[in-house]
């Protein structure tokens, strides 16, 4: 039996643990899709979009931490996947893009459809090379598959559809020699005992943690029990950090709560771990320093560094922990403790809705959908308001997972998460919490949800604005222009594609819309028409911002908008 080269590629990424493909068929792939078909173990997940297919793959490697992987045919099929590889980029997962080309002896030529995508996705890659002959395929796809699972991001393959179908057959690795593992890497001893002199010497330390803290729950813990210290996370962390920790005081940044931000300025020392946390404003000024990365471009690139150290969490804070002296000062850890305490009082009382009383508040709509989703769910949730409700009102218990577009800042990413996250995980509750700019940007994937038979529960937070776009415009004096949404009934669109539908206006009734659609054996929409003028307020407010909301007031009410003035104080300062 001869064999094409495109079944090099279906081999390779089966021994690397590859069990399905994201992407949209083109015949430039015709040579992966048909190897694929004939070997019956790798499975096409056939979205509409190839942007939700790079999406996808980026969420199931995000819940799992293997290789996952996309495909889209040649010229504007593999641009689409751009947005989705950046992300993934950016969010440090290991994806490999399987990018199909034009005939091998038309480029160069302006054929139709030509684009150079080893020129395009080089930003948005560790590696990205082109094949153009059969002979270099293992060596290039077998470096891609290491090389993304080794730096934890992007790798892409240029595969011409003629090269694929190629007759070629030739060895590969064994499995154990492509699907590589993390090694175990920790600082030096001398390093290891510079950080520890600093923080027995500290006074008030701080700890904030990031996704690189994954996996490395009990030793952060651990830590902060040694050393008294308040816990900070930023938003990747979340889900690693937050849940059993008695020493967790909220998150910072500009949709954190007041009492990350707080123990942050208040401490000596701040301790990084595994977080790039990329707003300098909400920095101490005056502490020391120290982090701890596994990446040493993220050592100093926010604040000066006292001390920086390469090491995964888990393993430095193992060697770390003996060198700590145990503290018995308490007093920074109780003021943060109750900083936080009364942080999350206030958050919790804005989480409320009462029988007719319109409209909808989205704390509310976030607090039961934590409260009623199934203890190991898997939020996704688009960027913008839906990701400040996710951050403040989903409570994560080490079984939960949460993905956003957390470093990209994409929008309409959810939908197409939640599909990753579903086709990876069928029997599991995935939710994706959508704003209704989002949700309508990918629309046309509710199809996939359909056709793959995924069962995903889309929630979408219908305002009928681009909300958080229109809190920057105000705090920026700027009246809003082009935010506004005229929205369709989002339940009636997602019935008429053959999902359950229902939408919601009172929040009396909201509960039982909620348990009924959870509960719906199949994909599900609710359509929650939520308050336009919700503010979400950040824990530092600059005095840029004051001045900026005091001038769109003015603005408002001189543009004849006062109503929306009076509309948007009666929704936020005279709920009670």
């Amino acid at each position: 039996m001869s064999h094409k080269a495109a079944d090099i590629i279906t081999e390779v990424l089966h021994a690397a643990g590859v069990r399905r493909i994201y992407g949209v068929v083109g015949d430039s792939l015709n040579g992966l899709t048909e190897s694929m078909r004939s070997r019956g173990d790798i499975e096409w997940v056939h979205v509409r979009h190839e942007e939700t297919a790079a999406f996808a793959a980026g969420a199931e490697a995000h819940l799992t931490g293997e290789l996952a992987v996309c495909a889209g045919s040649c010229g504007p099929g593999n641009l689409h996947l751009i947005n989705g590889l950046f992300d993934a980029h950016r969010s440090r997962v290991p994806v490999l893009a399987i990018a199909a080309q034009i005939p091998s002896t038309e480029i160069g030529r302006g054929y139709f459809q030509e684009t150079h995508p080893d020129h395009l996705f080089k930003e948005c890659s560790h590696y990205c090379e082109l094949v153009s002959n059969p002979q270099q395929l293992p060596g290039i796809l077998e470096t891609a598959v290491r090389t993304a699972i080794g730096n934890r991001g992007v790798a892409v393959v240029v595969i011409p559809g003629d090269i694929a179908l190629a007759n070629y057959d030739a060895p590969i690795s064994q499995p154990e020699g492509i699907k590589i593992h993390s090694p175990r890497v920790i600082p030096a001893d001398g390093d290891l005992d510079r950080l520890a002199a600093l923080l027995n010497n500290s006074e008030r330390t701080t700890i904030i943690c990031g996704r690189g803290c994954r996996g490395a729950h009990g030793e952060v813990v651990a830590l902060a029990a040694r050393l008294k210290a308040p816990v900070v996370h930023a938003l990747g962390g979340k889900e690693y950090i937050e849940y059993d920790n008695p020493y967790n005081v909220g998150m910072t940044g500009f949709i954190g709560f007041s009492s990350g931000y707080t123990a942050m300025l208040a401490c000596d020392t701040l301790l990084m771990l595994g977080t790039d946390f990329p707003y300098r404003q909400f920095y101490p000024t005056d502490a020391k320093i120290a982090q701890i990365d596994i990446r040493p471009e993220s050592l100093g690139r926010r604040a000066p560094l006292d001390i920086g150290l390469v090491g995964d969490i888990k393993a430095s804070v193992e060697v770390l922990l003996p060198r700590i002296d145990e503290k018995s000062d308490t007093s920074h850890l109780s003021d943060s403790l109750k900083n936080y305490a009364k942080a999350r009082e206030g958050l919790d009382e804005l989480a409320s809705g009462k029988p007719g009383r319109k409209p909808i508040h989205p704390q509310y709509l976030a607090k039961l959908v934590s409260d009623l989703a199934a203890d190991d769910a898997v939020f996704t949730f688009d960027v913008g308001t839906p990701t400040v409700w996710a951050a403040r009102y989903l409570a994560m218990n080490g079984r939960r997972r949460m993905i956003g577009s957390l470093v990209h800042g994409s929008m309409a990413n959810a939908l197409p998460q939640a599909i990753g996250a579903q086709a990876t995980f069928p029997e599991r509750q995935v939710i994706s919490l959508s704003g209704d700019g989002g949700f309508a940007m990918m629309m046309g994937d509710v199809l996939t949800l359909v056709q793959q038979k995924l069962p995903v529960k889309i929630i979408i937070f219908n305002n009928s604005v681009l909300g958080f776009v229109a809190l920057e415009m105000k705090a920026a004096g700027f009246l809003e222009t082009g935010v506004d949404l005229r929205n369709p009934n989002f339940a009636a669109v997602a019935a008429a594609a053959g999902i359950h539908g229902v939408r919601v206006e009172d929040p009396g009734e909201l509960e039982n819309a909620l348990r009924e659609i959870l509960a719906h054996d199949g994909p599900a929409l609710l359509d929650v028409v939520t308050n336009t003028e919700e503010l979400s307020m950040p824990p530092r407010i600059e005095a840029t911002q004051v001045k900026g909301f005091g001038v769109w007031a003015l603005k408002a009410v001189m543009n004849g908008r006062g109503d929306q003035l009076v509309d948007l104080t009666m929704s936020n300062f005279l709920r009670r």
